[in-house]
């Protein structure tokens, strides 16, 4: 618990690599924190200017080791209480905005996990079932790093319970089929090269099975038929994803190329 008569901090650190067009959004979103962080990885399109702008620190990394370093790094700028991960394509809503702050000034030694409302070619993916369940919010102290290129997990110095948020990001994960594209291109590599440190296996018939799978779990279990094409999209790339990824793994070396863009 909190010290007595102490109001816990929290800082919010963000990732980012050209993301000029959804930085404002997102941290105006961040604006209540005691703290804001940007984590960049070489931006060249004012991202860094716009972000200390409205007030973020900022700090540059250019030596690319994946999403978990970066993350890691960025806990090197917060000496806050509580430590909260946005991304860069995402936006905390007043309501959620309150139950962070309701949980910082809780002080407990937990962490929190946060699901998304998907924003996908101009529609909000409302009537589809939320994903994530990451857990975002920590206490500063507790937590020691993150592992992992991508997907990255958090690594906490000791076993803390975990609590969820109710209300939900807004996440604008795919804005455009042309950003999609290349965030497929991003996600394939990633995936890959983490499956193949892994030793597992790939090629296009486990490629096919797989993608079928997820195509099938997001369009039908998740709801996303009922988001018309927008939703058809939102599965389909989902599944392309997966199917490329095995394919890659079969086909493309994986030598730790940095991505073609963050999250």
């Amino acid at each position: 618990m909190a010290d007595a008569g102490k109001r816990p901090t929290l800082g919010i650190a963000v990732l980012t690599l050209n993301e000029a067009q959804r930085i404002e959004a997102c941290l105006r979103s961040a604006a209540f924190a005691d703290r804001v962080v940007v984590i960049d990885s070489g931006s060249d399109d004012g991202t860094r200017e716009i972000a200390r702008r409205l007030g973020a620190r900022v700090e540059l990394y250019t030596e690319w080791q994946g999403f978990a370093v970066q993350r890691t790094r960025a806990l090197m700028h917060l000496d806050t209480d509580f430590v909260f991960f946005l991304d860069a394509d995402e936006e905390i809503t007043p309501a959620l905005q309150a139950e962070i702050e309701a949980a910082v000034a809780s002080g407990e030694d937990a962490a929190w996990r946060v699901w998304w409302d998907e924003v996908a070619f101009g529609r909000a993916l409302t009537r589809m079932k939320p994903r994530g369940g990451i857990q975002r919010l920590f206490r500063r102290a507790t937590l020691e790093r993150f592992e992992g290129v991508v997907h990255e997990a958090p690594v906490l110095r000791h076993a803390v319970p975990v609590r969820g948020f109710r209300a939900r990001l807004r996440h604008h994960s795919r804005p455009t089929v042309y950003g999609s594209l290349r965030k497929l291109a991003q996600y394939v590599q990633l995936g890959a090269a983490k499956r193949a440190q892994q030793g597992k296996k790939g090629g296009v018939w486990r490629g096919l099975v797989m993608g079928q799978l997820v195509f099938l779990r997001v369009y039908l279990f998740q709801r996303a038929f009922l988001c018309g094409g927008p939703g058809f999209l939102y599965a389909l790339f989902i599944a392309l994803e997966t199917f490329f990824r095995y394919a890659a793994l079969r086909y493309d070396p994986h030598d730790g190329e940095r991505p073609l863009a963050q999250r």
